[in-house]
C-alpha cells in the first residue's frame, strides 16, 4: 500500500516509517521539512482545512497519524496538531474514499492533562467517521536504539553520576512498550479487518515501577547501582516548572503529569492484542538484550542533561560579565586597555556589557539559541583578538584570564553544534 505518514520524523514516526517499509508499503511522509523525494511538506499547526489535505491524498491508500507535541509553543497548540489538523486529514479520507485510517494516540484519561485529552478529542472524532479506523493508544514508549524527547528525558536520568533522583518515591507504574513494536502495531492495524473500528491500547507485558524502569537502563548502560534519592514534590514541580520556563524539550509539566498517573492500561491489553494483532511485544529486558550498548549511547545520555546545563552556565557567564561592563570604572577601563582613547574604551566597554547582558538573557530563555551563540562566538574572538593584540601583558595575568577564552571558544562551539541536535 501506498501510506501517507504524519509526524514520520518523530520518534515515534520513524519506526513506524521504518516498520511500514519493511512490510512492503511505500512512505509518503508528511513533514515541516522534507528530506527526500517521497515527502511532503506540511504544517500540521497551520493545514487545519479539509480542502488543504485533499491534494496530498492522490494516490494514497491509507493514512497513519503519529504527529504529536509535549508542550504548546506559539501557533503550534495541542488544539491544533492534535485535533485540527488530523481532523481535516481525517475528513479529507472520507470525502476521497482512503478509507483505512490508523491514528497514534496516548494511553491514559483525559484527566491526566491536555496532551491525553486532545488526543482522545481526535480520537471520538475519527470514530464518527464512516472509516475502516484503528486507534492504537500507547503508552511509555522507549528503544534501545534511540531516545528522543521523553525517552531521552528518563535514559538521561538514569546515567546521572552518583545518584539516581526519583520524583516521589519513584512507584509510580508503568507498562513499556518497545517503538518497534508500536511500529509492528501499526503494520499489523493496516493489514487485519479485525482491528478495523476498534480502540486498542498498546503497553509492554512487564509492569514496573518507574524506579525499576531506571534501574533496568541503568545496567543496560553498564553502570553501576547507584543511590537512590527521593524527591519531594515540591521540589520536582519546581523543577519541571523551571524546564518549562528555560527549556524546550521534555523536561515539562506534561511529563510529570503522565508520570504521576499509571500507565499501565486495562488487564487484558496482552490478550487483546494478541487477539486483534497477532502482536506479543517484548518485554524491557528482552529488548535491552538484543541490543548491546555502545559507547555512543552512554554519551548521548549523558550529553542530553550536560547540554541545557551548558547553555544556562554560559548564559550566566555572559549576564554577569555584561553587568561588570556596564559598572565598570573608568579607571578599571583604562588600566585594561591603556593604550587607547579613555572615552573610546570606556563607551566600547559599556557597550560590549549591554550586548552581553541581551544575549545573556536571550540564551538563558533558549530564544534563537543557534543565533545567539554564533554572536556570542564572535564577541568572544574580538575580545580575545583586540585584548590580546592591543593589551598583549593580559596574557600573562594570574590566574589566565585571557587565556580561558581559549577554553570557553572550545565550549562555545560545543553547544552551539550540540544546540543544533537538541
Amino acid at each position: 500500500m501506498r501510506v501517507l505518514l504524519t509526524g514520520a520524523h518523530g520518534f515515534i514516526g520513524a519506526y513506524v516509517a521504518a516498520a511500514l517499509r519493511a512490510a512492503g508499503h511505500m512512505v509518503v511522509a508528511c513533514v515541516r521539512t522534507p528530506r527526500g523525494a517521497e515527502e511532503l511538506a506540511c504544517d500540521l499547526a497551520r493545514d487545519l482545512e479539509t480542502s488543504t489535505w485533499l491534494p496530498r491524498l492522490a494516490g494514497i491508500d491509507a493514512v497513519v497519524n503519529c504527529a504529536g507535541i509535549l508542550r504548546e509553543t506559539g501557533i503550534q497548540t495541542f488544539a491544533a496538531i492534535h485535533v485540527g489538523a488530523p481532523l481535516a486529514l481525517f475528513r479529507a479520507c472520507a470525502e476521497v474514499g482512503v478509507r483505512r485510517v490508523v491514528q497514534l494516540s496516548a494511553l491514559g484519561e483525559p484527566e491526566d492533562g491536555e496532551f491525553v485529552a486532545s488526543k482522545h478529542r481526535a480520537d471520538a472524532a475519527l470514530a464518527a467517521l464512516d472509516l475502516e479506523w484503528t486507534v492504537l493508544r500507547p503508552g511509555l514508549v522507549y528503544s534501545a536504539s534511540g531516545c528522543y524527547g521523553g525517552t531521552a528525558l528518563l535514559r538521561s536520568l538514569a546515567v546521572l553520576p552518583g545518584a539516581l533522583f526519583l520524583p516521589q518515591r519513584g512507584a509510580q507504574r508503568l507498562r513499556p512498550v518497545a517503538a518497534e513494536d508500536v511500529g509492528a502495531a501499526v503494520v499489523a492495524a493496516l493489514a487485519c479487518p479485525r482491528a478495523a473500528r476498534q480502540v486498542i491500547e498498546l503497553t509492554g507485558p512487564q509492569t514496573m515501577c518507574f524506579v525499576d524502569y531506571l534501574r533496568a537502563w541503568r545496567a543496560w548502560f553498564g553502570l553501576p547501582r547507584a543511590f537512590e534519592l527521593r524527591m519531594p514534590r515540591p521540589f520536582v514541580t519546581a523543577t519541571v516548572g523551571l524546564g518549562e520556563t528555560l527549556t524546550r524539550g521534555p523536561l515539562c509539566r506534561v511529563i510529570w503529569n503522565l508520570l504521576q498517573h499509571e500507565r499501565v492500561g486495562a488487564g487484558d491489553t496482552a490478550q487483546r492484542l494478541a487477539a486483534t494483532l497477532q502482536l506479543s511485544p517484548r518485554s524491557l529486558a528482552t529488548a535491552l538484550a538484543e541490543r548491546p550498548c555502545r559507547a555512543a549511547d552512554l554519551q548521548a545520555a549523558r550529553l542530553h542533561s550536560l547540554v541545557p546545563a551548558l547553555r544556562v552556565a554560559f548564559a550566566l557567564l555572559w549576564l554577569g560579565s555584561g553587568i561588570v561592563g556596564l559598572l565598570t570604572t573608568d579607571l578599571a577601563v583604562a588600566a585594561t586597555l591603556p593604550a587607547w582613547p579613555l572615552s573610546f574604551a570606556t563607551t566600547l566597554a559599556r557597550c560590549a556589557g549591554l550586548a552581553d547582558c541581551v544575549l545573556g538573557a536571550l540564551l538563558l530563555f533558549n530564544v534563537r539559541t543557534r543565533l545567539v551563540t554564533a554572536l556570542m562566538l564572535a564577541m568572544l574572538l574580538a575580545y580575545t583578538i583586540a585584548i590580546g593584540v592591543f593589551a598583549a601583558q593580559h596574557w600573562l595575568d594570574p590566574f589566565g584570564g585571557l587565556l580561558k577564552n581559549i577554553v570557553l571558544i572550545v565550549a562555545l562551539m560545543l553547544l552551539r553544534a550540540l544546540a543544533a541536535r537538541a
